[in-house]
């Protein structure tokens, strides 16, 4: 039996050669193509989207990992199955459709005012934060109370009372603390540099600051009398005060702190190495050496003294203070127009500046 090729399957075989010719040449460029940019990136790993990923997901699953295997591609042939695998996992995933089983979780906002009940009244047991929380309209039981304490490492009422916290010390004697601590500046003298001792003595309540000495050279002799200045009667800076925050330099001797105590000024000693416990001056002592001290060079006692007046002269008058709530510390009142020229105030020779308006 005979088999007769009519005209038309003839040119219909030799258009499919060509096309088939054609589309392997495309496929062989396109693989040069690829190659060349992996090849130019190296090691580098490509990082596609979920867009990306999702596209040749699909698009390499109806190939197969047969033909996958013949192409040049920027990911592996089983990652890219395997990204069609997570689609497919992912349309039949209903767990976010699923109730939860079990007691229900306690909501946030009870969670934070029990910790904010417990922290802020150390004396309160589980009842009375029970009580507290009734008041608001939560009801929860004690043992709940309880439960969420524990694991949040709070310890019960007994305990929490001789554990207080620093800053629950502060804030009981805030009107009566002041905090005082040494910083040192280079200044040249005609022997050279020479280091000079600042002592600042700050109230916590008003952040007011007290230059208590500007000195090259201290001793129990010099150290007694800047306590007595202190402790004045009269206008010691000091005075009206029950406490007062000090490291345990040696500076702060044991006369020192005497002198103190027997004006009615208790000395509160640090323990060592804890700068953060005297933040409210540490800030100070960051603020005054960016903005004033570390941008100068002094030749002299008299030139530093002279820079250290003009700074708390802004400090006190002139600078917002986010601690106080961006206020100044003694401001002339509050803005009551805005009528009047802005105008300028410049201290040590434009380093700080000060925008005020003048009445109209």
């Amino acid at each position: 039996m005979s088999f007769i090729l009519h005209p038309w399957q003839f040119f219909f075989v030799v258009f499919c050669g060509w096309v088939n010719e054609r589309q392997t040449e495309i496929i062989e460029f396109q693989n040069a193509q690829i190659d060349a940019l992996l090849k130019k990136l190296g090691k580098k790993r490509i990082l596609l989207t979920d867009d990306q990923r999702r596209i040749l997901a699909v698009k390499g699953k109806s190939i197969g990992r047969k033909a996958l295997r013949e192409l040049t591609t920027i990911v592996t042939p089983d990652t890219i199955l395997r990204w069609h695998r997570e689609l497919v996992a992912k349309k039949w995933d209903h767990s976010e459709k699923r109730k939860s089983v079990g007691r229900p979780r306690i909501r946030q906002v009870i969670v934070d005012l029990v910790i904010r009940f417990a922290k802020e009244n150390p004396e309160w047991g589980f009842d009375r934060i029970q009580g507290a929380l009734k008041n608001l309209g939560y009801y929860i039981s004690d043992t709940t109370v309880g439960n969420i304490l524990k694991a949040h490492g709070i310890e019960p009422a007994p305990e929490r009372q001789h554990t207080g916290s620093w800053s629950r010390f502060l804030k009981a004697h805030w009107d009566v603390m002041a905090a005082m601590d040494f910083t040192t500046v280079e200044v040249w003298t005609p022997t050279g540099l020479t280091t000079m001792y600042l002592l600042f003595v700050m109230e916590l309540r008003t952040r007011r600051v007290h230059l208590a000495a500007c000195t090259s050279s201290l001793g129990d002799s010099f150290m007694k009398a800047i306590a007595l200045n202190l402790t004045d009667a009269f206008n010691g800076f000091l005075t009206e005060k029950q406490y007062v925050i000090m490291d345990r330099d040696a500076n702060f001797s044991s006369t020192f702190r005497s002198i103190l105590n027997d004006a009615g000024v208790k000395p509160v000693r640090l323990p060592p190495k804890s700068p953060n416990l005297n933040s409210y001056l540490e800030r100070f002592h960051l603020s005054i050496k960016s903005e004033c001290l570390d941008r100068m060079v002094f030749w002299g006692e008299q030139s530093l003294r002279r820079a250290v007046t003009e700074y708390m002269s802004h400090y006190h008058h002139e600078r917002n203070h986010q601690g106080l709530g961006n206020a100044i510390i003694e401001s002339g009142g509050e803005v009551s127009a805005i009528a009047g020229r802005v105008e300028c105030r410049e201290r040590l020779g434009g380093m700080l500046k000060y925008y005020h308006r003048n009445a109209a």
